[in-house]
Order: C-alpha cells, then structure tokens, then sequence
C-alpha cells in the first residue's frame, strides 16, 4: 500500500469517527474496519486519481478531491449496497465534491479603464503537428520493448515512476535508469533532429 492510499485509509477512518451517526456514538474503541476499503482503494486508485485530473488542472488539487471523495465512501461504506458500483459512486462524490468547490470559489471583479486583450499565440500548423507525432511514435518503437513500455506508461499513461513499477514488477530505480537511457536515445534519433 502505498503512503497515499494509508494516508486515505487513515484520513476516512478519522472522518468517521468524528461525525454523527452509529460510529460516533460506538466511541472511537468500536470505529469500523473496512478491508474491502483499503482493497478496493488498493486496486482503483490510479484510475479513480485519472479522473480526480480531469476535473482539476493542479495535480495536488486532483489528489486532495480523490482523498476527500474516498472520505465520503468510507463514511457511507454501510450504506452502499452495490459494491460492484463503486466507481459510479466514487465519481460521483468527486465531481459533487469539484462542483462545491466551484461554488464556493469567490471571484473578484475590478473595474479598469481598458479591457487587457489575451495575448494570441498563433495556432501550430496540424499537418506539421500530425508529422512530429509520427516522427515520435517510429522513434518511440525503435526502443527495446521493455523501455519502450516504460516510457509509453511514464509519459503517455502519466503513471508516476512508482505506478510504473508497480505494473511492471520492477523496482523504482530500474525504471528511472530504463526511462533515462530511452529519452536519451530519442534525443539522438536523427528523425528528431529537426525538432530540437
């Protein structure tokens, strides 16, 4: 288990000890234990965290909605029939989280005499947009299969080194040598010349 998902199991079993309802009355001697939680927060996380990204541009920001929507599954763990609905539910309490956080976002006005023009960056050509994705993918598979995975994983899947090396079974400094040695061949890949 990882620090972040103790620090979720940890923060969830916390919030529910200190809000209403059976848990609270039982004291904290009698807080629920959930290994199917920990289990299920084990084996989704990484996608859960995908989707806590999509909806928050910081990834901090993304982390802290994941922890405050696993929080709220914890606390409602009793109350969930369908475990096989656990992602719906998770889902759904990340964006109902994202949305109060909208609404309580305070936005400030101020008047000014002129209005600032956004500053407009020129548009890149597609087709040449279309040949360096090409050029990058033939250098990609020119790699040995196994750097190639890690760099596809690392900066494709945006799995972090840890993740990587879980998926894989390797550990955390092989796939950071793995991963130097592939970005340095890429950058001497002659078709990505041009580029740099």
């Amino acid at each position: 288990m990882t620090a972040s998902m103790v620090t979720v199991c940890t923060s969830a079993s916390k919030a529910a000890t200190r809000g209403t309802g059976p848990a609270r009355a039982a004291g904290p001697a009698a807080r629920p234990s959930y290994p199917s939680f920990a289990s299920y927060v084990r084996a989704r996380q990484p996608v859960l965290l995908r989707t806590a990204r999509s909806l928050t541009a910081n990834p901090s920001d993304a982390e802290d909605l994941l922890q405050t929507a696993l929080t709220k599954t914890y606390v409602a763990w009793d109350r969930i029939e369908d475990h096989r609905a656990l992602d719906g539910y998770v889902r759904r309490a990340l964006l109902n989280t994202r949305t109060s956080q909208w609404r309580k976002r305070k936005v400030d006005e101020f008047a000014c005499d002129e209005l600032p023009e956004p500053e407009v960056m020129p548009a890149g050509d597609p087709a040449e947009q279309q040949v360096l994705r090409d050029a990058m993918w033939r250098a990609i598979m020119k790699l040995p299969a196994r750097q190639r995975a890690m760099v596809v994983l690392r900066y494709y899947e945006d799995l972090s080194e840890a993740q990587t090396a879980e998926v894989l079974g390797v550990s955390i400094g092989t796939v950071k040598s793995a991963v130097s040695r592939a970005l340095g061949k890429l950058r001497e890949d002659p078709e990505l010349t041009p580029v740099r």
